[in-house]
């Protein structure tokens, strides 16, 4: 396959060899074929060097490389990569590098892309089709994304993240008369800025609905943002809570819910709740579950004010705050 902007291919190039061989002037031949003298005793150079095979293309990437990244940073940037399973964006804030640059040095290497891996194990799994249609408001506060997220609990001492499967202190575990239950962990984010909000509350009712969305419109508040709008899902406590349609009308704001079966209308609290998993929940083996509460703290300061953001040119999203 030729080049994209030659002006000859193998055909042509062996019709000039043709044509020359039997006598024709070069400059005759270059204007039947709407090329420069030059081309043609190039071609006729490299056919007397190779012979028909030295008509192919050649590749356009040079002999030497003087600027490419050393093998050293290459290897460092795999060894993040594996370890973070983040994107060319996020690694590059990391590691204090431009993002394209880790980019080229992900795609040397046939790093698969995010949405080709499992983000917890890092093996590759079956992409699904995406929804090309994103949007974004253009001022802070003009949308909010609401979502719970189910975590297991913890046992005193690890789970089997911690100790394997088979180890003693699971099987016991798993045969306790009292359960360990479940976590929810409460999250507001912001749609124009990405700034998060979360708590790990103890269940999903409408008190508790009700006052976890209090507490995050007074930390937005004194964040400089005022909310005015809610994204949620059509659970009931958000449809028809007493307790929560109280606080909706008490801060003058107006509701809106997601299309039923279709979780990506929330896809923003949607993946935030993925980084939850990834960069805390699942991040290390914790071995309480109040030493997991305590990291998510230290979580959402990262994720505010440092961690990287594709979506933010690879800026946290107090950037956008401040800008």
């Amino acid at each position: 396959m030729s080049h994209v902007n030659a002006r000859t291919n193998v055909f042509a190039r062996r019709l000039i060899v043709e044509r020359v061989a039997a006598g024709w002037p070069a400059a005759q031949v270059a204007e039947q074929l709407g090329i420069s003298r030059a081309t043609v005793y190039k071609w006729m150079r490299r056919y007397d060097q190779g012979g028909d095979a030295a008509l192919a293309d050649r590749s356009s990437r040079p002999i030497h490389m003087p600027r490419r990244t050393s093998d050293r940073v290459e290897q460092k940037v795999l060894a993040v990569r594996r370890r973070r399973k983040r994107g060319a964006v996020v690694l590059a804030a990391e590691l204090k590098m431009n993002p394209s640059t880790v980019g080229r040095i992900l795609t040397r290497h046939q790093v698969p892309h995010l949405s080709a891996i499992d983000p917890i194990t890092g093996e590759s799994v079956r992409s699904s089709r995406r929804n090309p249609n994103r949007y974004e408001h253009r001022t802070p506060g003009a949308m909010v994304h609401v979502d719970v997220k189910k975590l297991g609990r913890i046992p005193q001492g690890g789970g089997w993240r911690l100790h394997g499967r088979g180890a003693a202190v699971s099987v016991a575990n798993r045969h306790k008369k009292t359960k360990i239950g479940y976590d929810y962990v409460h999250t507001a984010i912001d749609d124009y800025t990405r700034l998060a909000y979360s708590e790990v509350l103890p269940d999903e009712k409408d008190p508790t609905c009700a006052g976890f969305l209090h507490r995050a419109i007074v930390w937005f508040s004194a964040h400089g943002v005022r909310v005015r709008r809610l994204l949620t899902d059509n659970a009931l406590v958000y449809r028809r809570g007493t307790d929560w349609g109280w606080v909706c009308s008490a801060w003058q704001l107006k509701r809106r819910f997601t299309k039923p079966g279709c979780p990506w209308t929330n896809g923003k609290a949607e993946r935030f709740n993925q980084t939850l998993l990834t960069e805390w929940a699942y991040y290390r083996p914790w071995t309480s579950n109040s030493l997991r509460k305590r990291g998510l703290d230290q979580f959402l300061r990262r994720y505010n004010t440092r961690r990287g953001h594709s979506a933010l040119g690879g800026r946290p999203p107090i950037s956008r705050l401040a800008a």
